[in-house]
């Protein structure tokens, strides 16, 4: 139906009852058009589908407007608003919503690599819902035409639903139309389409699916395997270091296998890189994968595993295995550990160090591969100068992996700290590895092996060889390097003695049988530096450090391999310790008090002695309900999720008779509480909190406080819901304890739901325990308060991780450390404020045998502190430059897929 008013200006209606739109408007509209401007409906539902022939036809260029569930925050930056359009695009999952229609795909693609389809996206938030439908069509002719309806871009809305439409082609019609897509179109909030959801157009277009592992096996590529799961789809992706690590391992692992210490910086992804190294190798071989985490980390490896790669796993806890939707396979005999239901198996590090029975049984079976998280806590017995040529005597976890070693194909060991303070440390991981395979510290007989501290030596240069003297060939040929460290040295040399890949051994002899240029092709390694470029600890050893990462650009893109998240740290100076009013600090006196009653009648090595010390030192009230908790059972006053593998087994340790307070010590937590119980002023950290989020404005930029304790997080997270009204206060914590806060009053929700809600923005405060500080992504927080610090240092670095992170909006994060003035960590932090930079600078970290000095210092042994301090060294122990290690590795265009459900029916059979 159509209605005419003059000569020239018509105003024509269309109903897709009468006749269809596509047809009797959009195609014969855009033929040939000069330009197409267009405000449509939902990116992620609409642009699949304006790749239609009418696109293809016009001249020049359509602009398409589209609505977007971005939050307005995420388009802060360039960087937010990509990630944001990425997790939309990949909710919609169009792998599987889109797969029958590659030809499609492969048209829009071409249409917007060619510049002739442009696509912007503007928050929902900003606008609202955008339920106007519009477009200004710029005619063959030259002339323009605008419509006005409620057909969205699509191809239900041109050809298969009811839409009505109407066209006025008047000139006040089309400058009210192209005044409304301008708007919107040159809105701040709007940004163009992401590379990523164009390139994964054509990925998707060029997609075929595997259907069977078998089939996958004969061409194995670690792209086709994780392309589609949750850490690229739900996440942000791999970093290109990550993907070079798992690369090379699976790599290295189908040839002869992988034999690697992986020991970059916290925070850069360790966990993601042994994971999905440890599914490759499960997908390709047959034999069980074990993994060995700190107690503290065996649910978050699970959990992360599950939640990031889709990957089934059981963790055995002590009384049976637990696989990852919880069902329990309760221990049926002597040897049920060796019954894992699962392909991929996790257990303690504390069942190995307290000697378990079932410890053994695991050593009678034969692995594709064994993984070691905190691989640092398997150390020697006999370490200090002048010791490094002794044989290693191993504690109980060195002991075990050395055997486990020779039972496996490959093994993975992690630590962001091969060196903690003598460089045989990172010789002794390296021997770890070695037992298993004479790639790499060569067989019984090499130099590397039998003299520890020569080679150290050597390859720091502390002492040299001459090009001539034979003991060169001897540190060369066992074990000799992959040809990949030189086809035209190694790699000839390997092929003119017939070597396989999976050979690292040259007889001594073979050098005088040589050809004399062959001889000279030896000279000329020497020459190349072979001691500092090709010795086994920078080719077993892996190391990238942020600040590396940071400053050196990726080729590929132009932009550094990591962007630089400035980190500005509060709270260090003297003046800015937390100043305890008097009646607070006659109750830490009281804890200080107690601690030394300890002192004198416990043989237990210290976490007991000075528990409470440690968590009066987190808030006061942290140390208040413990104090009443040793009252009322005392030896029971842990939360588990407070445990270390070494705390388990001092509780152990502790005698019947130990058990039992003395009056003494009652009468002394008496005074405690009563102090406490007197004055009800707020602990002064609190108030310090409050005024960071308010008057600081860190609430703004989102925060998350941390806090080692589940009763300090309690009371922080349920005092600001009361103290900052209607403000959603999120607590995230172990097991099933994590929920929201309202106005005081606590609604219980999982880990995964507080997660949900941080990325949504809907929780701008999340108090959290340390289980959030592994595998919890926040990089939509700009701030964070640690509550206390932590004994063991490398847990301040992994909190830092969470918010210094891939996708973080903001280029600084703000970091406040809060401390009594004159508790144990002030006490501490005066010991060690001068050499902290140094100590952090040299090892990326401070070392986890500093958390000793802790200890001394709260059971008032000074001297001990200090001899402690003194042991470190000036200089790191061991310089050593490591391989670069991070480079290109092209993932996200492929387009061969394994079948996730075959996948995953896969990693899900038990262990044979």
């Amino acid at each position: 139906m159509e209605y005419e008013r003059g000569d020239y200006i018509m105003i024509y209606r269309y109903s897709s009852r009468r006749k269809r739109l596509d047809t009797s408007f959009l195609n014969e509209k855009l033929k040939d058009a000069i330009s197409y401007d267009r405000i449509a409906g939902y990116f992620s539902s609409s642009i699949i589908e304006v790749a239609g022939e009418a696109i293809e036809s016009i001249q020049g260029c359509a602009r398409i407007v589209c609505n977007s569930e971005m939050k307005k925050e995420d388009v802060v930056t360039a960087s937010a608003a990509v990630n944001a359009m990425r997790r939309e695009w990949c909710s919609i999952k169009p792998e599987e919503r889109y797969m029958d229609i590659p030809e499609r795909l492969e048209k829009l693609y071409d249409l917007i690599k060619s510049g002739k389809l442009l696509i912007k996206v503007v928050p929902n938030d900003v606008f609202g819902l955008i339920h106007g439908k519009a477009g200004v069509i710029t005619l063959k002719d030259g002339r323009k035409t605008a419509f006005i309806g409620s057909v969205n871009e699509s191809y239900a809305g041109w050809k298969l639903n009811y839409e009505i439409l109407w066209e006025d082609d008047s000139e006040e019609a089309v400058k009210w139309v192209q005044e409304e897509f301008d708007y919107f179109w040159n809105s701040p909030y709007a940004v163009l389409l992401a590379d990523f959801i164009v390139e994964d157009i054509k990925r998707i277009s060029r997609r075929k699916v595997v259907y069977s592992i078998e089939e996958w096996r004969k061409d194995p590529e670690p792209a086709s395997t994780v392309i589609e799961s949750p850490v690229y789809r739900e996440e942000l992706g791999l970093w290109e270091h990550q993907k070079y690590f798992i690369n090379m391992a699976f790599n290295d692992h189908k040839k002869y296998g992988a034999r690697y210490v992986l020991a970059d910086m916290v925070g850069l992804g360790k966990t993601v890189q042994l994971a999905m190294a440890a599914q490759l190798m499960a997908l390709y071989g047959d034999k069980p994968i074990l993994v060995i985490v700190p107690k503290t980390l065996i649910w978050q490896w699970q959990d992360e595993m599950n939640t990031l790669l889709d990957m089934p796993s059981a963790v055995w806890d002590g009384k049976g295995w637990v696989d990852e939707n919880g069902i329990r396979y309760p221990a049926n005999g002597d040897a049920a550990i060796k019954k894992c239901p699962r392909r991929i198996g996790i257990i303690s590090q504390g069942l190995i160090t307290a000697n378990s029975e079932q410890v053994q049984h695991l050593l009678n079976l034969e692995y594709e591969c064994v993984i070691v998280d905190e691989a640092h806590r398997a150390r020697r017995k006999n370490l200090g100068p002048g010791r490094e040529d002794e044989k290693p005597e191993p504690n109980n976890l060195m002991k075990f992996l050395l055997e486990i070693s020779k039972r496996t194909k490959s093994m993975l060991l992690a630590t962001a700290t091969p060196v903690q303070l003598y460089p045989i440390e990172a010789w002794d991981l390296l021997y770890i590895l070695a037992q298993g395979s004479d790639a790499v510290l060569g067989n019984a007989f090499s130099m590397w092996r039998k003299y520890p501290q020569r080679a150290i030596d050597l390859i720091t240069g502390k002492q040299t060889l001459d090009r001539f003297d034979r003991e060169n060939w001897e540190w060369i040929r066992n074990p000799f390097p992959p040809a990949s460290e030189g086809e035209t040295t190694f790699g000839f040399i390997r092929k003119q003695l017939g070597m396989a890949d999976d050979e690292f051994v040259i007889r001594p002899e073979v050098f005088d049988q040589l050809r004399e240029q062959d001889k000279r092709r030896i000279f000329r390694i020497i020459d190349d530096n072979f001691m500092t470029e090709h010795n086994p600890f920078i080719r077993h050893i892996v190391r990238r450090t942020r600040d590396y990462l940071e400053n050196t650009i990726n080729p590929e893109t132009g932009e550094p391999y990591l962007k630089k998240i400035e980190v500005e740290l509060m709270g260090e100076s003297d003046d800015e310790a937390i100043i305890l009013p008097p009646y607070l600090q006659e109750a830490y006196n009281y804890a200080e008090e107690f601690c030394e009653l300890l002192k004198k009648r416990l043989k237990t090595k210290g976490f007991f002695k000075t528990l409470l010390l440690r968590r009066i030192g987190s808030t006061i009230i942290a140390g208040k309900i413990t104090a009443e908790r040793m009252l009322n059972s005392w030896g029971q006053l842990v939360l588990e999720e407070d445990y270390e593998e070494d705390e388990v087994e001092e509780e152990k340790d502790l005698q019947s008779e130990e058990k039992n307070l003395t009056e003494e010590e009652r009468n002394c937590l008496k005074k405690l509480i009563e102090a406490l119980n007197i004055n009800k002023e707020r602990d002064p950290k609190y108030n310090l909190v409050l005024k960071l989020l308010i008057e600081d404005k860190w609430i703004e930029r989102g925060c998350i406080i941390f806090s080692q304790y589940y009763d300090s997080a309690f009371w922080v997270a349920e005092s600001l819901s009361r103290d900052l009204p209607n403000e959603k206060i999120g607590l995230y914590a172990g097991g099933d304890k994590s929920g929201v806060f309202v106005n005081g009053i606590y609604e219980r929700k999982s880990k995964e739901e507080i997660k949900q809600m941080v990325k949504r923005h809907e929780l701008k405060v999340l108090v959290g325990t340390d289980a959030a500080s592994e595998g919890l992504n926040l990089q939509t927080l700009g701030t964070l308060i640690n509550l206390d610090l932590p004994w063991n240092p490398t847990r301040l670095e992994q909190r830092k991780g969470r918010i210094q992170r891939i996708g973080q909006v903001y280029d600084k994060v703000y970091i406040y450390n809060m401390r009594y003035k004159g508790s144990v960590e002030d006490r501490v932090h005066q010991l060690l404020s001068e050499r902290f930079a140094n100590i952090y600078n040299m090892f990326g970290q401070i070392p986890d045998v500093l958390e000793d000095v802790w200890v001394h210092v709260a059971l008032n042994e000074i001297e001990e502190a200090k001899k402690k301090i003194d042991a470190i060294p000036k200089q790191h122990p061991f310089e050593i430059r490591y391989h670069v290690n991070v480079g290109k590795v092209d993932w996200e265009s492929c387009a061969r897929v394994l079948d996730n459900r075959e996948k995953r029916k896969y990693l899900m059979r038990g262990w044979r």
